[in-house]
């Protein structure tokens, strides 16, 4: 399964950002909710091993994540469920665990019907969109920990699996706020990092998203705010999609505000 593919060099990627990096640095904060990195990989690793449940041990999926709803009903915040479940995990030792685990997930997935049913917090999806989405999770996640490390990702063209979850998303950005979902998604003409151009949906006299396939997938994974990225766009619909695109289950959220979210200097 190529998305498998995907997800394991996502995470090589992040992997590789962080290897040399103690158990302080690993606790540098980030520019989203004040999380620190080691933060960052601790959710991404619960969440893998959740996916690998759903593909292994559908009935315990549920249990899994009635503990993670308890919790969070009890005022706690993410992190603090997170570390609750983590028992002490945490540092070098986390980022050894996860990314030991990186590689059993996508080595699992990639042996697997890639068009499995399997079950997650919301409907049910394919594996194939199970490990689309945990690439999602590492790249949008990445990016506030490159940022606060004020490292550059070098793109690829794997971004297409995040682009097009992004395109297929367009009418639950607006469901999951209880909005009308508007009659016909803008046309989407995404420049690659490779240089070819994406296109999604049909072509409208009103509504286009046109620029960077990197910097649509920063707007509909809410890693930037539009006003943020070069994207062009032309149309009510467009507009206002772009304030609102969320690629992610969960209850809504929105964008970062402008100018919080950002590459800070590079450390000497």
């Amino acid at each position: 399964m190529k998305q498998a593919t995907d997800y394991q060099a996502e995470a090589d990627t992040l992997a590789t950002l962080l290897d040399p990096l103690d158990d302080a640095a690993l606790n540098t904060r980030t520019q989203f909710k004040d999380w620190t990195v080691s933060d960052v990989i601790g959710h991404l690793y619960m969440f893998d091993i959740g996916a690998m449940i759903s593909l292994h041990d559908p009935d315990k999926v549920g249990a899994f994540f009635a503990g993670i709803k308890s919790a969070l009903s009890g005022a706690q915040t993410f992190v603090e469920v997170q570390n609750q479940w983590l028992d002490g995990l945490t540092g070098r030792k986390l980022f050894d665990t996860w990314r030991a685990h990186s590689i059993t997930l996508a080595d699992a997935f990639a042996q697997a019907d890639p068009k499995q049913r399997v079950k997650w917090a919301g409907p049910d999806m394919s594996a194939r969109s199970s490990i689309t989405a945990r690439q999602m999770e590492t790249w949008a996640h990445g990016q506030e920990v490159f940022d606060a490390l004020g490292q550059i990702r070098q793109e690829t063209d794997r971004i297409e699996n995040i682009c097009h979850m992004g395109a297929a998303t367009f009418g639950w950005s607006y469901i999951n706020r209880q909005r009308p979902v508007p009659e016909a998604p803008p046309a989407l003409h995404l420049t690659a990092p490779s240089g070819i151009v994406w296109h999604w949906n049909e072509e409208t006299e009103t509504d286009r998203i046109t620029g960077s396939a990197v910097d649509f997938a920063r707007v509909v994974t809410q890693v930037r705010n539009i006003a943020d990225t070069s994207l062009k766009i032309r149309g009510e619909t467009a507009t206002d999609w772009m304030t609102i695109a969320q690629c992610y289950a969960g209850n809504p959220t929105d964008p970062p505000a402008p100018g919080t979210r950002h590459r800070v200097k590079a450390r000497a």
